[in-house]
């Protein structure tokens, strides 16, 4: 059965940004599932869990990405899964918008995943078994947010790279998680009744955690899942499901 301890034992993930929020449920979850995990962030020393491997990486340069990822080929002869999860999702409206935030979270967001994507492509596997690439992308790629036009527009595009990577880099599965609200660190930092309005309008009337976003990630990085790709797994509590609204 899928997600079962030691289920992705001998295989090697690589986890970008996963020093805090849901990069840290990930790389935890895939330890947890008996796989050799290397958590790459910028901030190398807050990726201290337990367990886990780390090695520095700048998702916005394509030299670091290079790098980082043949040092952990270098460590273990290879690597089988890339949950990319390094973003930013900074929140100004477009009319004070500094272009360079614009591009800013463009080359997290999006290019950071498709330089991540290329040079996993480019290491070899270190199980000899299926390859599997994963994108934490968002509902807001589909989900109009004031003051996010940049964040809503980087994961729009990052929806359509997992379909293209998906195409150019078969049979290796390219797929994204769009995760909704969940609750990490950064969350508290929102606005109490932004919350609980996104919160009231869904479907399951409480923010999401790291962990349920991890085991959709671990589902799309097992071998049943072999069929499915080029897709986008929402884990939103049933928010782009559309309004709940009362009898007509």
């Amino acid at each position: 059965m899928a997600n079962t301890p030691g289920r992705l034992a001998g295989t090697v993930t690589l986890v970008t940004g996963g020093a805090q929020g849901i990069g840290r449920g990930v790389a935890a979850a895939f330890r947890d599932a008996g796989s050799t995990v290397v958590v790459a962030d910028l901030d190398e020393a807050r990726a201290d869990l337990p367990g886990v491997e780390r090695v520095r990486m700048d998702v916005r340069d394509p030299a670091s990405v290079a790098s980082a990822t043949e040092q952990v080929v270098a460590r273990h002869g290879g690597l089988d899964t890339l949950v990319a999860s390094a973003g930013v999702y900074p929140n100004t409206p477009v009319l004070e918008m500094d272009p360079a935030e614009w591009d800013e979270v463009f080359a997290v967001n999006t290019r950071g995943v498709m330089l991540a994507a290329r040079a996993f492509a480019l290491a070899p596997g270190a199980a000899g078994a299926e390859r599997r690439i994963i994108a934490i992308s968002s509902g807001a790629g589909r989900s109009a947010r004031v003051g996010a036009a940049h964040y809503c527009a980087s994961k729009a595009a990052l929806d359509m790279l997992v379909k293209v990577l998906a195409l150019e880099l078969a049979p290796t599965t390219v797929n994204a998680v769009a995760p909704g609200l969940i609750e990490v660190p950064a969350t508290a930092a929102l606005a109490p009744e932004y919350v609980a309005t996104l919160v009231a309008g869904q479907p399951v009337h409480r923010m999401g955690t790291p962990a349920e976003v991890a085991r959709a990630c671990l589902f799309l990085a097992d071998p049943d899942s072999s069929f499915i790709t080029g897709s986008v797994l929402d884990v939103d509590g049933g928010f782009l499901a559309g309004t709940p609204l009362p009898p007509s």
